[in-house]
C-alpha cells in the first residue's frame, strides 16, 4: 500500500462516570504527540467530551508519530453537578468528603501507536481512582 493511500493514525476518546454509570459529559482534553521516545512533546488537538462522553473529532496524527499522550481536565468535572451523583451521606459505602476536591486532578494517558491505525482510548472515571484500555 503506498503512502498516498494509507489510512491515517487516528486517536478517539470516551469517558463513562462509573460513580454513577454515566457519559461524562464536558471534559476538556487535550492530544500531544511526539517522534520517538525522547521526542519532545507537541499540543496538537484539543476537544471536549460530548452528552455521550466521547471526543471523535481529534484530528489525525502526523506522519511519524510515535507516541501520544491524552490528557483529561477532570477537577473541574467532578465539581460540577456532573459529578455529583448523591450526597455522600446518601451512598453506603462511599466516602464522606466528597466535596474536598478531586484526588485526581487530571488524568494523563501515554501510549504507542504504529501508522494507519485507529486507537480508541475509554476512561473509566471516578472521583477516587480510573482506568484505562484500548478499545475498538
Amino acid at each position: 500500500m503506498s503512502s498516498e493511500t494509507a489510512a491515517p493514525t487516528s486517536v478517539s476518546t470516551h469517558i463513562l462516570d462509573t460513580s454513577v454509570g454515566r457519559p461524562a459529559e464536558g471534559v476538556a482534553l487535550t492530544l500531544s504527540v511526539r517522534t520517538g521516545r525522547e521526542g519532545a512533546w507537541t499540543a496538537h488537538g484539543a476537544g471536549k467530551t460530548d452528552a455521550d462522553g466521547r471526543c471523535k473529532d481529534l484530528p489525525p496524527l502526523p506522519d511519524g508519530t510515535t507516541h501520544v499522550r491524552l490528557d483529561f481536565e477532570v477537577e473541574d468535572y467532578f465539581a460540577t453537578e456532573h459529578g455529583q451523583p448523591q450526597q455522600a451521606e446518601e451512598q453506603q459505602d462511599a466516602p464522606r468528603v466528597r466535596d474536598s476536591g478531586a484526588f485526581f486532578p487530571e488524568v494523563a494517558i501515554t501510549f504507542a501507536v504504529k501508522p494507519g491505525e485507529h486507537y480508541h482510548v475509554p476512561l473509566l472515571l471516578n472521583p477516587f481512582g480510573y482506568s484505562v484500555y484500548r478499545g475498538s
